[in-house]
This record gives C-alpha cells, structure tokens and sequence, in this order.
C-alpha cells in the first residue's frame, strides 16, 4: 500500500487556510468598483437625457416666440414668452379649462368603471367555480390582442342607434362591463395570492361571497385597484382615437383633441401656444405618477407581472 505523505502540502497552505479552514478571498481592486458604479451612471443619465430632450425641448418651446421654434433646435432661452400660455388658453373656441374638465369627466367615469366591473370579473374567475371557466378565462386573454381598430366600427353602429353620438357615455359605458381584460387579468393575479383560508374563515362565520368580497378581498386589492386606477388615467388621458369617433362638438373636445385642433389646415399653425397647452396638459400626468409611483410598483411586483 503506497502511502501519500500530507506534510509537505499542509506546510505549503496559507495561514489563513490552517486557521480558518477557508481559502482566503480573492482580494479586489479598491478602484474597479467605483469606475465600474460611475460609468453605469453615465450611461444610465445620457439615456436619460435622450428620452427626457424631446419633453425639455417642448417646454422650452413653449416660452419662445413661434418663428423662433424652428429656427432654434437648442434648449437655452434667449426670452421668455409667457404670454403663450395666457394666450393659448382662450386661443380655441373655448377656454382651455373646458377642455380639461370633459377629460377628467371621462377619465374620473372610466376609472369608477374600471375599478368596479374588473375587480368583481377578477373575482369570478379567481375564487367562483362555474361550468366553462377556463374557456372563458380564455377568451378574456385572447381579448387583449384585438385591436381597438377591428371593433371601432360596430360600437358606432351601436351607439348611434342608442342616440349616444356627441356624448360621454360611449366611453364611459363600456368600461362598467368590464371589457379592459388586462385590468381583469392584473386582479385575478393577485387574488390568487391571497390565501384562501380568509375566505374559509369568513365562511364559516356565515359571509357570502358578496360580504367576502367587499370586506376581506377589496380591502386587501389596494396596489393592484390602484395599478389599475393610475394605469386607467394616463390611457384614458391620452386617448385620441376613440374621443375623435364619438365627440365632434367643439364643447365636447377633450385636451387629445383640443391640442389637435391648434393645428391649421392653412398651416399658420401657432405651435407656441399648442406647446404650452401641451406642457399644461401633461402636468396631471406627471403628478398622478409621482404620487402613484408607490403604488404602482408594488401592484405590478405583486400580480406576477415580471
């Protein structure tokens, strides 16, 4: 039997392996980390700066006279016009506040809707057991790849048969029938995280499923119903579309389609006074991101939506 003398390979280990037991750790360099940290940094602000130039230079824009726009493609102001903002508010047919008020009609419709019809639908699916589930689940994903294009033409058919043409309740109808499928999706997701020993527990003290819905269910749904609310805002905020099938009365226009009517076929566009109204009307979008970007966050780590 050959025999493997240990002596010379244990003498040939470091003090710290015969101490310790461990190799000792690979010692780095005290400057690669913060050279590292401070051009991840860079890059992160130059891609920054391109996505935030177009939005610096619209405001920019705003405060300068309008033969000056497009002369000038840079960010530094050589005067402020600020009258583009006074002036731009009662440059259309009426005040600009109009404008801002039937939008956050519909806006404040559809989130109620939203909130409503998708959280009771999400509930459905994800706590109820009836005959066709799954298909129909099915058929709410499938949902969310149909173009808004493809129905535009049969919902006008529709409600210009109800008489609802030049009103808010084509936009605002629909939505209480729970037809925005992410939204229901988003909440069945969550719901399906919440353990279903609340609901046994509140079983068995006699709570229906309405009661468990409202009492237990709702009040744990903050993030995703308020995902679902901030989500609902900026979407209906900005939409263009369906407001310019539905909406052709001047005193009916929303911002989407106040901004739109600063442009003039003749091309005497005033573009300064369309920036300003731009930049006002993006202020409430900035402020319900800033203040919902907690809620957000949370809602969408907490629905499984990676």
């Amino acid at each position: 039997m050959t025999r493997i003398d240990d002596g010379p390979v244990t003498a040939s280990l470091p003090t710290e392996t015969l101490v310790t037991g461990r190799a000792p750790a690979r010692r780095r360099n005290p400057f690669r980390r913060p050279a590292t940290s401070i051009l991840r940094h860079a890059l992160l602000l130059a891609l920054a700066a391109g996505m935030l130039y177009p939005v610096i230079w619209m405001v920019v824009s705003s405060l300068r006279p309008n033969d000056e726009i497009f002369r000038d493609p840079g960010i530094i102001l050589d005067s402020f016009e600020v009258s583009n903002y006074v002036d731009g508010w009662t440059a259309l047919s009426y005040p600009f506040n109009v404008y801002l008020w039937n939008s956050a009609i519909i806006v404040a419709g559809c989130i109620i809707g939203n909130l409503v019809s998708c959280s009771m639908a999400a509930y459905a699916f994800a706590r109820l057991h009836f005959t066709g589930k799954r298909i129909w689940f099915g058929v709410m994903l499938l949902s969310i790849m149909l173009p808004i294009h493809v129905i535009i033409v049969p919902q006008y058919v529709l409600f210009s048969q109800l008489g609802w043409i030049n009103t808010f309740l084509p936009l605002i109808v629909p939505k209480l029938l729970a037809v925005d499928a992410f939204f229901i999706f988003l909440m069945v997701q969550f719901i399906r995280g919440i353990p279903k020993e609340l609901d046994e527990a509140a079983r068995i003290d006699g709570a229906g499923h309405p009661r468990i819905f409202v009492q237990i269910i709702l009040p744990l749904m903050v993030p995703a119903l308020a995902t679902t609310a901030i989500f609902t805002f900026i979407w209906t905020w900005n939409d263009f579309f369906s407001q310019l099938v539905f909406l052709t009365k001047p005193e009916l226009y929303t911002v989407p389609l106040a901004l739109r009517s600063f442009e003039d076929s003749q091309g005497t566009t005033n573009y300064a006074q369309m920036f300003a109204m731009s930049v006002v009307s993006l202020i409430p979008i900035f402020l319900i991101f800033l203040f919902g970007q907690k809620f957000l966050i949370k809602g969408i780590a907490t629905t499984g939506i990676k």
